[in-house]
């Protein structure tokens, strides 16, 4: 698998399961990485969560797998244990989701490894990270969710049930904050040749994204709540029904505010002392949006959009998934792809959302069925083909 992106020459192996490991070596493997996926004899979990599927194919295990080269080995089988080993020695970057001893029992540890791999990235994800009193607890999305503080402020207001945003992205964020360090702690290896541990986790990943919250609460000293779509700073910064839906209003500065009352045709909000700056809006939001939503009810969103768009205002509707997959925009950045599997056929998946004018990363391989390059694999590992038949014969090696 020969890429020319930024990472090209990067090896990466991933002994990682269903959403934040897989999300990590995704993004890695995009931008050029070779990610050898290292699976058990029945399959990384997601390739079970039916429906939705695809001839078969679990369209889970589908997106979070593309541009990966695929290996199952039976970990309690010592020889599959030495093959893994085989594996890391020349790897530069490895990625584990497992419980925290895993890889010790396996005799694979960091400290193990990097006495036979001094250049090696080792990457851990976990649900808290590696120290402290919650190191050995396991984690999931949405109990990361709820312990960050990400659910005390979603949903529509106070009183109201805690609401759990509708992507996992406590995983997608702990992913993509773990390929960041892995290309960062890569940078530093190979300036000195010497890895190091990479250690992030479900819980730090929701905690990074209460940037804005948590500065109101030490400020304040008191926890801010749940503001529906609105901000949590300025206003008026949500969404508004119109007479065919929602629109995305970011008013947000005094400018922009103006232009909106101009748009609405309603110049008096500018001096209604209840709305005049944006510390006043905030102090009267619950009055403001009755008042712009009477305005915006009036005509189509699509006609909102262009006066706006005419005025310079940022606003933009509120689309389902598939209306985004044939947006023009995501489209023309290429955030749609589409890749031709061997038993599920054209799957279509989301793009590289970074792009690189010299080097541009990719997505060109769909997800391996399992074991599918396990051969060719072992193989570049000094493997002969007696070996690899022999580990196939007594289950250490999942064949194709």
């Amino acid at each position: 698998m020969s890429s020319q992106g930024p990472l090209a020459g990067m090896k990466v192996i991933e002994l990682a399961h269903i959403m934040a490991g897989p999300a990590c070596g995704m993004m890695l493997a995009d931008m050029g990485a070779d990610v050898i996926k290292v699976e058990k004899p029945d399959g990384d979990d997601s390739r079970r969560f039916l429906p939705p599927e695809i001839n078969g194919e679990s369209a889970a295990y589908l997106m979070m797998n593309r541009n990966k080269r695929g290996i199952a080995l039976n970990l309690k089988d010592p020889d599959a244990i030495s093959a893994l080993g085989k594996l890391l020695e020349d790897a530069d970057v490895v990625i584990e989701n497992y419980r925290h001893d895993t890889m010790e029992r396996l005799g694979l540890g960091y400290d193990t490894l990097r006495k036979r791999n001094p250049k090696l990235v080792y990457c851990a994800i976990s649900g808290f990270g590696r120290t402290g009193p919650y190191a050995e607890r396991g984690g999931f999305d949405l109990i990361a969710q709820g312990m960050s503080g990400l659910m005390s402020i979603t949903g529509e207001g106070p009183g109201r049930p805690p609401v759990k945003p509708g992507a996992p992205i406590s995983d997608i964020t702990a992913g993509f904050l773990a390929a960041l360090g892995c290309v960062s702690a890569y940078s530093h290896a190979q300036k000195t040749g010497q890895g190091q541990m990479v250690d992030t986790s479900l819980f730090e990943a929701g905690i990074s994204l209460t940037y804005w919250q948590s500065a109101i609460a030490f400020a304040t000293g008191e926890s801010p709540g749940a503001l529906g779509s609105a901000h949590p700073l300025n206003a008026p910064y949500q969404s508004f029904r119109t007479r065919d839906g929602w629109i995305n209003i970011g008013a947000a500065n005094q400018r922009n505010w103006m232009r909106l009352l101009e748009i609405i045709d309603a110049p008096e909000l500018g001096s209604d002392p209840r709305f005049e700056t944006n510390l006043a809006r905030m102090q009267h939001l619950q009055e403001l949006v009755p008042i712009l939503e009477s305005h915006f009810m009036q005509h189509d969103t699509q006609d909102w959009l262009d006066r706006m768009e005419a005025a310079g205002l940022p606003a933009g509707p509120v689309m389902t998934i598939s209306e985004m997959h044939n947006d023009p925009q995501a489209l023309a950045r290429d955030m749609i792809v589409e890749t031709d599997h061997p038993r599920a056929g054209a799957v279509k998946a989301i793009g590289l959302p970074i792009k690189f004018s010299d080097t541009p990363g990719a997505v060109t391989t769909p997800a391996p069925t399992l074991g599918q390059h396990g051969a060719e694999i072992l193989t570049e590992h000094g493997y002969s083909q007696d070996q690899i038949r022999s580990l196939e014969e007594k289950g250490a090696l999942i064949a194709s």
